[in-house]
């Protein structure tokens, strides 16, 4: 793509979308050009952004303006639709966590950007975080030798003040699970460095979220990766009061890692044989929501990853087959606990 500046139109006008349109303003490489979002512009407090709002994707669409991206930041169940619709009109997307709530859904997605020659472009700004670099560049360089075990811990709060009465959070078909909506982001970092997983296994139990989700807080899940290696996760989110914290623990036959914080967003052991741990840069603080926190606020990172991409000057960061296969593995676990409620 030859133009001096990419035109982002933001679909979803809530905490994400806004953070999406404030890193495209503030992009030199950027044009903000619509917003769009089933509420009016003053209901949902866009007004400051100074552009044209939208009440449905399809009147925004429709409209005269030069969009090349359309960035979806909407409810879960509406990505990949959403995603589709935008596709068809001849625009790159960028997707927001998860990418759909289905692989199904997902690979309709992949079809519809092969068909028009269109990027999409998955939302996983935890890859951006420097331990989440710096890990990267340590198991593919070997360091920690043979893979023997992998546990990924979040455990985190989301009570009442997040799942407010008659909003989509906490639904399954809008957001599907804890594991779609608080976690894919650890386990897109789990499949970015290890590969896929079979034999899964899962506990799942509803703790203190009986009267507000429909579906679990918490799971122990056990499997096997592809690759080597056996490995786990234990989340929840019936933690009182704060987040208690994201963490990566690898044990490999060369060493061991350790990368830890609310949020895996510090380093906190490094003995790997031979090796010393080079100093990070600092990581981005959380994204603040008020009443609660969530993953670390590298949107900027994505938005650049964008238009380097489309400028023809690197690749995407996330692209759409590793977007799937975080919602293909999801979908597993939540067949072993489905299976297990019947």
């Amino acid at each position: 793509m030859n133009k001096e500046k990419i035109n982002f139109a933001v679909v979803g006008a809530g905490h994400i979308g806004k953070r999406h349109a404030e890193m495209v303003q503030r992009d030199n490489e950027a044009t903000l050009v619509a917003m769009c979002d089933i509420r009016s512009a003053e209901e949902c407090n866009s007004e400051g952004f100074n552009v044209p709002h939208f009440e449905s994707i399809e009147a925004m669409l429709a409209a005269d303006l030069d969009i090349d991206v359309v960035n979806i930041c909407t409810p879960n169940g509406h990505h990949a639709e959403q995603a589709i619709i935008a596709l068809k009109a001849g625009k790159h997307v960028v997707v927001e966590k998860p990418m759909g709530l289905t692989k199904e859904s997902c690979e309709k997605v992949i079809y519809t950007a092969l068909q028009m020659n269109r990027q999409v472009f998955c939302v996983m700004q935890n890859r951006y975080s420097p331990p989440s670099e710096w890990i990267k560049s340590v198991v593919d360089n070997g360091l920690l030798g043979d893979i023997f075990m992998v546990q990924v811990n979040c455990y985190w709060n989301r009570d009442e003040r997040y799942y407010k009465k008659g909003g989509w959070k906490g639904t399954p078909d809008l957001d599907g699970g804890t594991l779609f909506t608080q976690f894919s982001h650890f386990i897109d970092i789990m499949y970015w460095l290890f590969g896929d997983i079979d034999q899964i296994q899962g506990k799942f139990a509803d703790f203190t979220h009986e009267n507000l989700t429909a579906f679990e807080d918490s799971g122990f899940i056990s499997f096997r990766f592809l690759n080597g290696g056996m490995g786990c996760i234990n989340y929840s989110t019936a933690v009182a009061n704060q987040n208690l914290e994201s963490s990566l623990t690898i044990v490999g036959s060369k060493g061991s890692v350790k990368i830890g914080g609310q949020y895996m967003n510090e380093v906190e052991v490094c003995n790997i044989t031979d090796y010393e741990m080079p100093t990070l840069k600092e990581s981005n603080p959380a994204n603040d929501y008020g009443a609660y926190k969530g993953s670390a606020a590298n949107h900027n990172y994505v938005i650049g990853n964008v238009i380097d991409t489309l400028k023809g000057r690197t690749s995407a960061t996330t692209n759409a087959l590793e977007g799937l296969k975080v919602v293909d593995i999801i979908e597993r676990i939540y067949k072993t606990r489905d299976a297990q409620a019947t």
